[in-house]
């Protein structure tokens, strides 16, 4: 990895930044006079990754960039990538390669990359080496420095590369242009501190870092009074929120916090860290009329000696208890977990154990994903004698279990009514919308489209195996 560095944004530092966003707003409007630049900004990976994403169209549309859907019609674009998977990194180069006669046709045309994929030396040096068309690449701890970053490319006509590994602090104050209108991302912390041995985001994100209570509960009311009805908390390990502030508090407390806020609306948090999971926090859960009645705990595996060479510090045992209590003091909790299958040294004695942590939870859905293999973390060093077929029919085996599951689940909800946050068109039909109750679940039902971003209460008809089916009702 690359050298550390001390960087902190002051505020005067900041103004540096907007300083570099009037000096490039200038150079365009003395190039393109009355054109409107157009960006594409897409963001791979975990919810973090989309609030960056968020971030970085906040700078650019003070630059004076508009947006598109598409590359084919974009005079710049950004790749904000994902390091936790080997297919997410594939895509992206495949994405990129295709830039290659985009840019020879159009010379003027900007292309970036950055996020967890590129804080990565290794892939840093290969895009230098193998994607000579990328003007600017910068990890996930430059991202307030983009004005500077393409200001130096715009400026110097050459390529700029910053993935040093700054020890920040937080930065506050950038401009954010959020993808919706009704559901926002809030973070309250960044890094992690936990080093799983599958898991590269504590080399690419760094450690653990908290906003300031007040900070926070700033942005969430300024969201609240934007019209905002569901605000989601984002966090490497949420459990962890409060470590190294000089204020004394913890997620549990800042939860309820944000409860006392006043508006019409819900709130989610993700991820939790099963080690840090508290009482406190299912206690909070459950008085909190706002927060969600959802619990996202990943899990990752239902063998205690593989929990162990993933360092994962706990037992199913004390997982368990976690799940328990929180069904006594929410009895219509819904739990979801993240799950691997295929871990390095994991034999299928070990797998039959998670099969069988899945039906004793009754998860109301998993996110699975066979082992990825990532460079730079201690089980990318451990054997792994399982073949690929092997693990695929885990998976399957896995899968087929859930599904099994999910459909009992689902059934139970017949009849019940439930409070939806309307997205959008569902897939059911032209004629229905879709949204999700308190336990993250989908629900489709036939309304007008003036409902999306609004709640409704929908009483449950139909079990289908992916949502229910339900009907408006007062």
């Amino acid at each position: 990895m690359s050298q550390e560095k001390k960087f902190q944004l002051s505020k005067n530092e900041l103004n540096v930044q907007f300083d570099n966003i009037d000096k490039i707003k200038s150079i365009y409007e003395k190039k393109y006079k009355d054109k409107t630049l157009l960006a594409h900004v897409h963001s791979y990976g975990c919810q973090q990754n989309v609030s960056d994403g968020e971030k970085i169209k906040g700078m650019l549309a003070l630059m004076g960039y508009g947006f598109c859907d598409s590359p084919d019609e974009a005079d710049l674009v950004i790749y904000n990538t994902c390091a936790v998977r080997e297919n997410a990194e594939d895509r992206v180069f495949g994405n990129v390669g295709a830039l290659k006669h985009k840019k020879r046709r159009n010379p003027d045309m900007l292309i970036g990359l950055c996020g967890c994929m590129t804080q990565q030396e290794h892939i840093a040096e290969k895009i230098k080496k193998s994607y000579p068309h990328v003007d600017f690449v910068f990890g996930t701890h430059a991202l307030p420095k983009l004005p500077e970053i393409m200001y130096d490319a715009i400026k110097q006509n050459k390529r700029i590369f910053d993935i040093n590994e700054y020890d920040d602090e937080i930065v506050e104050g950038i401009p954010i242009q959020r993808d919706q209108t009704f559901k926002a991302w809030l973070p309250i912390m960044y890094g992690c501190n936990n080093f799983c041995t599958y898991c590269i985001v504590p080399y690419v994100r760094g450690r653990e870092r908290s906003r300031t209570s007040a900070e926070i509960v700033k942005e969430f009311k300024g969201l609240v009074a934007q019209g905002y009805k569901e605000i989601t908390l984002l966090g490497q390990n949420v459990n962890s929120y409060g470590k190294g502030l000089e204020e004394d508090i913890n997620f549990s407390q800042l939860l309820r916090m944000l409860n006392e806020v006043k508006g019409d609306f819900r709130i989610r948090f993700m991820s939790s860290h099963p080690k840090d999971a508290t009482k406190e926090l299912i206690d909070a859960i459950a008085d909190c009329d706002k927060v969600c009645k959802h619990f996202h705990l990943p899990v990752q595996c239902g063998s205690d000696r593989i929990l162990q060479l993933m360092n994962r510090h706990y037992t199913i045992e004390s997982y368990m208890e976690l799940i328990d209590y929180a069904r006594k003091k929410v009895p219509d909790i819904a739990f979801t977990s993240d799950i691997i299958v295929g871990f390095p040294q994991e034999k299928y004695e070990d797998f039959k154990q998670t099969v069988e942590l899945v039906k004793k939870v009754r998860f109301d859905s998993i996110f699975s994903f066979i082992y990825s293999k990532r460079v730079g973390t201690k089980a990318a060093e451990m054997e792994d004698p399982i073949s690929v077929e092997e693990k695929s029919n885990w998976f399957q085996e896995l899968l087929e279990t859930q599904r099994s599951i999910g459909k009992e689940r689902y059934k139970e909800c017949v009849g019940k009514t439930y409070r939806i946050l309307v997205e959008g068109e569902g897939k059911t039909g032209a004629e229905y919308l879709t949204g999700r109750n308190d336990g993250y679940m989908i629900v489709d039902f036939k309304g007008e489209q003036n409902l999306i971003g609004q709640f409704v209460n929908v009483k449950i008809t139909q079990a289908l195996n992916w949502a229910l089916l339900g009907e408006i009702v007062e």
